[in-house]
């Protein structure tokens, strides 16, 4: 089956993406409007960019309207937002702030989202998360250039929040403990708390390797 992209629409591109490259972590992103109307809205576009500094990047489609949704319009204004990552025991919840409301409405009051308060941002993180990041505005790039469908973000996070329950013994993170969903195709979500999860020890010799070429 040969699939060209070159001329299939916007929905049907997006179908076969989002179906085939899985699992996505959700980004449970909570911001601030510049007026202080507090925002909460799930992203599965997302993931870490860079450990240098610490940067991760979220991608917000664009209004059918082309305006921007109220997270990347807030975040836009402020520069501040947080990543909260959705545990399973939350999804029900995090599934119900996807819903569109007015921008004077708070998804986290509409929605009785307990909340505490960041370290570093103005923005609220979720509570009973695993972790939150909280982020500073790093680069805001609407793409394609010319017909953008989506807003690029780059976030420097510059502190997080880690249940400690969630790490093991050794001072790693235990996957089970961890226990977020990951957006799959349609309406199918997974669960990084799953028996089909395996360890995968890296080749060796890595750095002999380096140390020749040195």
């Amino acid at each position: 089956m040969l699939l060209d992209f070159t001329t299939l629409d916007a929905r049907q591109a997006y179908y076969w993406m989002g179906s085939t490259i899985t699992p996505r972590p959700v980004a449970w992103v909570s911001s601030c409007s510049a007026d202080g109307v507090a925002n909460l809205a799930p992203f599965s576009f997302f993931q870490m960019v860079t450990a240098s500094p610490p940067t991760l990047m979220i991608s917000p489609l664009l209004q059918a309207d082309k305006s921007l949704k109220d997270t990347a319009r807030n975040i836009q204004e402020t520069g501040e937002f947080v990543v909260n990552l959705v545990p399973f025991a939350l999804v029900e919840m995090m599934n119900q702030t996807s819903m569109s409301l007015e921008p004077s409405l708070s998804e986290i009051e509409q929605f009785n989202v307990p909340t505490l308060p960041s370290e570093r941002v103005k923005p609220r993180r979720v509570a009973g998360v695993p972790v939150s990041f909280e982020c500073r505005l790093a680069k805001f790039m609407p793409y394609p250039e010319h017909q953008p469908s989506c807003v690029m973000i780059l976030g420097e996070v510059l502190a997080a929040h880690i249940d400690e329950r969630i790490v093991a013994e050794d001072g790693t993170v235990d996957p089970a403990r961890l226990d977020t969903v990951s957006r799959m195709g349609a309406d199918w979500y997974g669960r990084t708390q799953s028996e089909a999860n395996f360890k995968l020890t890296r080749p060796t010799g890595w750095d002999r390797r380096r140390k020749t070429r040195d």
